[in-house]
């Protein structure tokens, strides 16, 4: 088909001249500001970029009935969650002529004279704004692409409600006249009008480290732990009561904790499986009634240098404030076990996972799931770890069994199946 859309990335700074693409196309497709900045010649067709699908039908037609170039105008790079996919998607990359600009969060970062190779990028342009608010919540150093109904007011507000201590930096129209880059808590950003557009939102955390550190390999977020199910001497805690690191190997498998999800860690004990939650780049809640124990949680997640939010109470009561959480994990056990699990079901949206040692309440909590529409599986998990003997000789040493029960939800069941 030959190079017949040019793909050129504006406003940002450092891209190529805009006159020089359009003079020659017999369409120009944009956002209304980047026509307006474009300065088109006289009888050049315009299209107003809105809804993607009459686009791409209308370039078609164009290059079907007309063959003269079409020009894309977008902002920073197009082939960086921009355009470019849904373009080349339909046309193929063949098609295109991609010219980009300097990448909106490349310019907010160097605004502040930080690296961003260790940052993750997250989009919340005509997308859930949750996955950002959670990403933010994990990690130290984020940047947020923004969009209408997910802007700084938006993400300030939902950080703030969570009690999440962060920096947001706001950039609006970089690269422009009206360039502005503002440093603010979340309450602030929450009760702030925002001008359009936004370009990008950084959000960092100034208690980990944002500056130096070991040079990278990989961009982006830490890979995933070397080392997981970690031993229990790796967590402080109160009389053993830290959950068993086969138990735990369990149900880390069926929690699945990625960066972009929450989890709930419910009767978090040491916090052992909430931190290694963390450790895989989950945003995570854990909810621990004992005020001592709430403290020894926040000490393990520091000491695994993650953060992990630590809400004081007994649930189920307290759990009516937190966010609709991706899974759950409940420990522990007592009278209502079958009430918090039924909470925590019925808000989860992928899955639960319970352990608990009485066999008397497998019962309940099995129909606490399947009654909140859950598909629920079990295991009773029995091991024995080798032991010294005198005489440099080794024993099998039987741990406690534990039953371990799931729930997960019917499309999220199905979605790992395919």
């Amino acid at each position: 088909m030959g190079e017949r859309i040019v793909v050129l990335g504006t406003g940002t700074g450092g891209g190529p001249p805009v006159a020089e693409a359009v003079s020659r196309a017999g369409l120009v497709v944009g956002a209304a500001r980047h026509l307006d900045a474009a300065h088109l010649p006289t009888g050049v067709r315009q299209l107003v970029l809105g809804p993607l699908a009459p686009a791409l039908d209308a370039i078609e037609r164009h290059l079907k009935e007309d063959g003269s170039p079409v020009v894309v105008l977008a902002s920073g790079d197009p082939g960086f969650f921009g355009i470019v996919r849904t373009l080349g998607a339909r046309f193929g990359a063949a098609a295109l002529d991609v010219r980009p600009s300097s990448p909106s969060v490349a310019v907010a970062f160097a605004r502040l004279g930080l690296s961003w190779d260790d940052a993750v990028v997250v989009s919340a342009h005509g997308r859930d704004a949750r996955t950002a608010v959670n990403v933010c919540r994990a990690h130290p150093k984020v940047a947020v692409l923004t969009g209408p109904g997910a802007g700084p007011a938006e993400l300030g507000a939902a950080l703030e409600r969570g009690g999440v201590a962060r920096e947001l930096v706001v950039a609006c129209g970089l690269g422009t006249d009206a360039e502005a880059v503002v440093r603010l808590s979340p309450a602030a950003a929450a009760a702030r009008s925002w001008p359009d557009p936004v370009s990008v939102v950084l959000c960092l955390d100034a208690g980990r480290e944002l500056v130096g550190g070991q040079a990278r390999t990989i961009a982006g977020p830490p890979p995933a732990p070397v080392g997981w199910a970690l031993p229990e001497e790796s967590f402080a805690h109160r009389d053993s009561m830290v959950t068993k690191f086969e138990v735990r190997a369990l149900a880390l498998a069926r929690l699945g904790p990625r960066t972009g999800e929450l989890v709930w860690d419910i009767g978090a004990g040491s916090g052992s499986v909430g931190v290694e939650c963390a450790r895989f780049g989950a945003a995570v809640v854990a909810v621990e009634r004992d005020p001592l124990g709430a403290d020894r949680v926040r000490t393990n997640a520091a000491a695994h240098g993650v953060d992990v939010q630590v809400v004081t109470g007994a649930a189920p009561s307290v759990l009516a404030e937190l966010p609709d959480p991706d899974a759950v994990f409940v420990g522990g056990g007592g009278s209502d076990l079958a009430a918090i699990v039924s909470a925590c079901a019925a808000r989860a949206r992928r899955c639960v996972v319970v352990t608990l040692a009485a066999l008397d309440r497998v019962p309940e909590v099995r129909l606490a799931l399947t009654d909140a529409g859950l598909v629920t599986d079990g295991v009773l998990l029995q091991s024995a770890r080798l032991a010294p003997l005198p005489g440099d000789v080794m024993r099998l040493a039987a741990t406690n069994p534990v039953f371990v029960l799931w729930g997960t939800r019917p499309e999220a069941a199905q979605g790992a199946r395919t």
